[in-house]
């Protein structure tokens, strides 16, 4: 009937056993706290099997468990547990460790170690050492709102993903339109770069701010590629178009439905981005076009510069792939800071983690200081992630040869992080 012997203290196990002191405070129903863990676990990095084993110690509990100023303790023995999972005794103990450092059980210790509890007349618990399942009660606010959260994401994402779909069939429709009629423009160059976002379309863990990059590339290219027809087709024939006109094809343009497009592609009337008619010599030779230059290379120089400059911000680092990246960091973070929502909450537990890997106040102000804040961020948690991993012995010194980096231009984060993901995809 031992639970696990005497444990480590981490400040995992210490983050427990305070919210399972909040948790004694308040009466949650054991259903409303069990649901609400549900629809959040994966996202705060339950495995299938931590949620079996939290679903049989929560069917070990009764309803007055879960009444203010009680603790649903589950004082089950490994073998009932073991039984009722078919956990072996390493498995059981790492489902268990887990769901403790993550916040969502508690170890209440008895003085030798042993498991044990007795309730009084009424049910209630009276005394009990074991799992406590407090934490849930101290949570569920948090978990209803986090999967709020996850909800509006969820919708978010599905809407940008319509978008792009109905963006990447203008673009295709249009492209296609042009070759067939031997319209003169650059669409090899159009068509390179089409194919090039579509390879950057997320396939499983995508975030909204990753599709809300790429739906703005995917319209820059749908205008530039729409621009570029309207030009070549102007060329072709006389241009019929009054004022009125011009607004009657907008609005229509504006009015179709995506599916008309694929069959019977429109003219889109745009006055921007058009990368062939200017009306400043100034404005082009800052971007670095020769004004008397033939049309035909004109468009190329400037599609060649956005090509660069969509390239360029490609590269920039996001929360998504920082998390994903880093799977140890994550876990820690989320477990100091629950959801984080943006930069300024992953800034906030990079200052918490600090020194639980030995990094020096004086250390992280200098890396803030010189890298900014939002670099030194992403900077520490590669370093976390890479001590947890047994690469790094001493972070402090790493961060420092990374602040060194910065400072001569030669750190290049982002490489760390994709080779990282890459390494994950090959396992």
């Amino acid at each position: 009937m031992k639970l696990t012997g005497w444990r480590k203290p981490t400040p995992g196990l210490g983050v427990a056993e305070q919210l399972a002191q909040a948790g004694e405070r308040v009466a949650v129903p054991k259903a409303r706290a069990l649901v609400a863990l549900k629809r959040v676990g994966a996202h705060i990095g339950l495995k299938a099997g931590d949620m079996m084993l939290l679903d049989t110690l929560g069917a070990f509990t009764q309803a007055q468990d879960w009444e203010e100023g009680q603790r649903p303790i589950v004082w089950a023995s490994n073998a009932y547990l073991m039984e009722q999972t078919g956990f072996s005794l390493s498995a059981l103990k790492r489902h268990a460790r887990r769901l403790a450092e993550i916040g969502v059980i508690s170890f209440q210790d008895s003085p030798n170690g042993k498991r044990w509890g007795r309730r009084d007349a009424e049910g209630r618990i009276v005394e009990a050492y074991g799992f406590d399942l407090s934490p849930l009660s101290a949570r569920v606010d948090e978990f209803e709102g986090l999967h709020a959260e996850l909800q509006a994401e969820r919708e978010l994402c599905q809407r940008l993903k319509r978008q792009i779909t109905v963006a990447r069939r203008m673009i295709r429709a249009r492209i296609e339109t042009a070759i067939s009629s031997a319209l003169r423009g650059p669409w090899g160059q159009f068509t390179g770069l089409f194919e090039e976002l579509l390879n950057r379309l997320p396939r499983r863990h995508e975030a909204s701010e990753q599709l809300e990059r790429l739906l703005a590339w995917f319209k820059e290219l749908q205008e530039r590629v729409e621009a570029a027809y309207l030009k070549a087709t102007g060329a072709a024939k006389p241009v019929e178009n009054t004022d009125d006109k011009t607004a009657q094809v907008t609005k229509k343009t504006q009015d179709m439905n995506p599916r008309e497009v694929i069959s019977e592609p429109h003219i889109l009337i745009t006055n921007q981005l058009d990368p062939v008619t200017g009306n400043s010599s100034e404005k082009e030779e800052a971007a670095g076009v020769v004004p008397n230059a033939p049309p035909e290379e004109r468009v190329d120089r400037e599609l060649e510069d956005w090509v660069a400059e969509v390239r360029k911000k490609r590269t920039a680092l996001d929360l998504p792939t920082i998390m994903q990246a880093c799977p140890e960091f994550a876990s820690w973070a989320r477990n100091m800071g629950g959801f984080l929502k943006d930069w300024g909450d992953l800034h906030r537990v990079a200052g918490q983690l600090r020194p639980m890997i030995g990094i020096s106040e004086h250390a992280w102000n200098v890396a803030q200081d010189r890298m900014g804040t939002q670099v030194a961020t992403a900077a520490f948690a590669l370093v976390f992630e890479k001590h947890s991993a047994g690469e790094v012995a001493s972070p402090g010194g790493y961060l420092r040869g990374m602040v060194e980096k910065a400072g001569a231009g030669e750190l290049h984060l982002e490489r760390s992080f994709y080779g990282r993901l890459s390494g994950q995809a090959a396992c």
